[in-house]
């Protein structure tokens, strides 16, 4: 198939009110920010949607919202993925017929199946849908770790179609990379490590710090990608203690939250278990902002 899918996602987060709801005007004022940030996708019910604390029913409601906004401006990655083979294909079958453009499907955390079962697990997922699949290896959070030779033998199915990488293991990456065939794609999982990534052949960024400066980002890729090699890795320096900073002042989506709230973007209500980051963060992350300038 045609490569579906453009260089720059946010992983948006899910606005919820005071009590606990999704705002639903907030996520229609989202999307709009997003496409003025230069975002080209929005992956919705990600792990910076808190979508362990959304139902099924959310989800779905979620997907059917921001693929109405977007209005043919950018396309819709749905999170569907979970630790269950059965219920990822269900939600996934449902996201498809909510107007998804893609899915993407984190490896099974806690259960920790074997390279095997990560390989059927994916398998039966993409056998179930029409839709393009991007697999999410982010073994922090999970607690497995998706091997190159597994995701090789998964880049064999059609609409198995790329990596939304967060282990940081670059040399793993560039021989995927190397290895893989001309359809399967390698995206960023972390800011921080973008443009090291495309370095080695990487293709886009799923990201979360494109929700406050996703002009800027995507300055650096275009300007790595036109040969500015330079330029980019004085954009990439100029913003990383933001893309740091945004992981490891509190459990992401923590931080991006606060700082939302600070420019006046979205508001910073959490569901349980995540609670607002602490005043000492909150100082910390607002001379991060002033110092980028974001």
């Amino acid at each position: 198939m045609e490569y579906p899918f453009g260089r720059l996602v946010t992983a948006m987060i899910t606005p919820f009110t005071a009590d606990g709801e999704i705002d639903w005007e907030a996520v229609d004022r989202l999307v709009e920010h997003l496409l003025a940030q230069g975002s080209e996708g929005i992956l919705v019910a990600g792990t910076t949607g808190e979508s362990p604390t959304l139902s099924d029913e959310e989800k779905i409601a979620l997907f059917r919202r921001v693929k109405e906004r977007l209005r043919g401006r950018g396309f819709l990655l749905a999170g569907t993925g979970s630790n269950d083979t059965a219920h990822t294909v269900e939600l996934s079958r449902a996201a498809e017929e909510a107007g998804a453009d893609g899915l993407l499907v984190v490896t099974p955390y806690y259960n920790r199946p074997s390279q095997e079962g990560l390989y059927r697990h994916f398998r039966a997922v993409a056998e179930s849908t029409r839709l393009p699949v991007i697999v999410y290896n982010i073994p922090g959070r999970t607690g497995v770790y998706m091997e190159v030779d597994t995701l090789l033998r998964l880049a064999e199915l059609p609409n198995v179609v790329g990596v939304k990488d967060s282990s940081g293991r670059l040399a793993d990456l560039a021989r995927l990379i190397a290895r893989a065939p001309a359809h399967f794609r390698v995206y960023g999982g972390d800011d921080a490590m973008f443009l090291p990534l495309l370095a080695v052949g990487g293709y886009g960024l799923i990201s979360v710090a494109s929700h406050l400066v996703g002009r800027e980002i995507r300055k650096m890729l275009d300007a790595f990608l036109e040969g500015r090699v330079v330029e980019a890795a004085a954009i990439h320096r100029r913003y990383l203690p933001l893309f740091e900073g945004l992981l490891s002042l509190s459990t992401n989506p923590v931080p991006l939250k606060a700082a939302l709230a600070l420019r006046g973007i979205a508001l910073e209500h959490l569901r349980l278990p995540l609670v607002p980051l602490n005043e000492d963060g909150k100082r910390r992350l607002a001379f991060l902002l002033e110092e980028v300038g974001a």
